[in-house]
């Protein structure tokens, strides 16, 4: 199976080295000195990892055969993908590959279906479970406790507590008791709520 584990940046310094965004947990086993990793665009590809470091926080990457600035730079938004054994298990159990979250059901914790996930989206910050829900529309979940409660692999489905306002049919229903007057102290608690999740 294959997994993609970062995607190159800018070319940094003038001897062939890129900056990458990293998009595995396991950037020790994935991304170190040896590895060869497919690409997406594929004609650039394969790639075998010479050298790895971090400088100011961002891990930097060499390749053989890229030697200066120019080279570097040609290989800028080139996605880094390994071959994983779709048998292989994260050793935090409380992590997950992207191929055993994909296609997942989204329940609420009240039983009320979501969606399915299609895509997961790697950000600085946090990840993001895109959904598709019934209607054809999108969702975008955060994957943080607080939100996603539970990741349920038997049965195939993650299991979220949205704050009013991430889901549509949510947003609607706080709308209709704001309405009533009823509400708004609860609706600014649920945003504040929201925003500090997404920040985490």
């Amino acid at each position: 199976m294959q997994l993609v584990v970062a995607r190159i940046g800018r070319a940094h310094g003038i001897k062939g080295e890129v900056t990458v965004e990293v998009r595995t947990d396991e950037p020790e086993l994935r991304l170190g000195p040896g590895a060869v990793l497919a690409t997406d665009p594929a004609s650039t590809g394969p790639l075998t990892i010479e050298t790895g470091r971090v400088h100011s926080g961002r891990l930097l990457l060499r390749f053989e055969g890229v030697r200066d600035r120019t080279a570097a730079e040609a290989l800028r938004n080139t996605l880094l993908i390994a071959n994983v054994d779709p048998e292989e298990l994260p050793e935090d159990e409380d992590e997950y590959y992207d191929h055993q979250l994909m296609d997942l059901d989204v329940v609420t914790t009240d039983g009320v279906e979501v969606g399915r996930i299609t895509e997961i989206s790697h950000l600085p910050s946090q990840d993001l479970f895109i959904v598709e829900r019934p209607d054809g529309s999108e969702v975008m979940i955060p994957f943080v406790e607080e939100i996603v409660t539970e990741i349920d692999l038997e049965e195939q489905r993650a299991i979220i507590d949205p704050p009013p306002g991430l889901i549509d049919d949510r947003a609607e229903i706080a709308s209709s008791r704001d309405a009533d007057d009823d509400s708004g102290e609860d609706s600014g608690e649920a945003s504040g709520e929201r925003s500090e999740a997404g920040g985490v």
